[in-house]
């Protein structure tokens, strides 16, 4: 807790997840509060992956709903770091005026746990395919030939129905369960993925990831991601990905260190955290 005057101030770290826009802000939340090493309270608007987030190194998670609901919480003078869309100009003006430190991440900040840029050992696995923690129209059922004759493993998501698992299963012979991201990350050479984070986290860890743009999905990273010469893929074009995939090892991916540490190294700095 930061000590100001005769109170203490408490530091919150509000982020936005569902079934239909995923994990990716909570993944990187997760490598920012590890990160800070400081006490920080996770605020999720679901109250699942608040259930969850001791396993991913967060120790204080709650779940709160809504961005609203913040303030049930989190109380004047108090430090909010905001990862969402949620709220109104209005909004943000009266949580500026309401805590003490008020950050609001853009949605193209960097961010990657250290266990990924830490990686050391080889690939196992050669390709991987993560639509994302989130389907709930069953798109990937739906666009299945675009990935089907490479026979991938296949990453499952947080968010994917019971029913819908089991028919995904039945047509992948190997499969990740959702607590084996990590691993995932860290075994798979070539991962083709519509999470931006899985993009960023592969990378990291030494992989050569491919971006499928989701219709759904913000596209705040696009020009990042052409800076770190990551190969980028509409409409699920079949043809546009066996196209990158000849050439893939010998493509020269960019360097993402320097970029997650800023974003790490201006919130400890936001914060005035030694």
């Amino acid at each position: 807790m930061n000590y100001q005057g005769n109170e203490y101030s408490k530091t919150y770290y509000y982020v936005h997840t569902g079934h239909r826009i995923g994990l990716d802000r909570f993944r990187r939340a997760s490598a920012i509060i590890k990160s800070l090493n400081a006490d920080i309270t996770l605020l999720s608007s679901d109250y699942r992956i608040a259930q969850v987030a001791y396993k991913y190194g967060i120790e204080k998670a709650v779940g709160v709903d809504v961005v609203r609901n913040i303030p049930q919480i989190a109380k004047n003078g108090d430090n909010l770091i905001l990862d969402s869309d949620e709220a109104n100009p209005i909004m943000l003006e009266d949580m500026k005026q309401y805590f003490s430190t008020f950050l609001h991440l853009k949605n193209d900040s960097v961010a990657v746990d250290e266990q990924f840029f830490n990686a050391k050992d080889e690939k196992t696995v050669k390709l991987t395919y993560f639509f994302g923690d989130d389907d709930y129209e069953k798109d990937l059922e739906k666009n299945i030939d675009f990935i089907a004759e490479l026979k991938p493993h296949l990453q499952l998501g947080f968010y994917y129905f019971l029913d819908y698992e089991d028919a995904l299963r039945e047509k992948f012979e190997n499969c990740y369960d959702f607590e084996e991201y990590e691993e995932m990350i860290l075994e798979t050479e070539v991962l083709i993925t519509c999470s931006p984070q899985a993009v960023l986290d592969s990378l990291a860890s030494g992989g050569k990831p491919i971006y499928v743009k989701r219709e759904d999905y913000i596209h705040d990273m696009d020009e990042l991601f052409k800076e770190l010469n990551i190969p980028i893929i509409l409409n699920y074009n079949k043809s546009d990905l066996n196209v990158i995939l000849k050439s893939i090892f010998k493509r020269k991916y960019g360097d993402l260190a320097d970029k997650s540490n800023i974003t790490k190294k201006n919130i400890k700095e936001e914060l005035n955290l030694n």
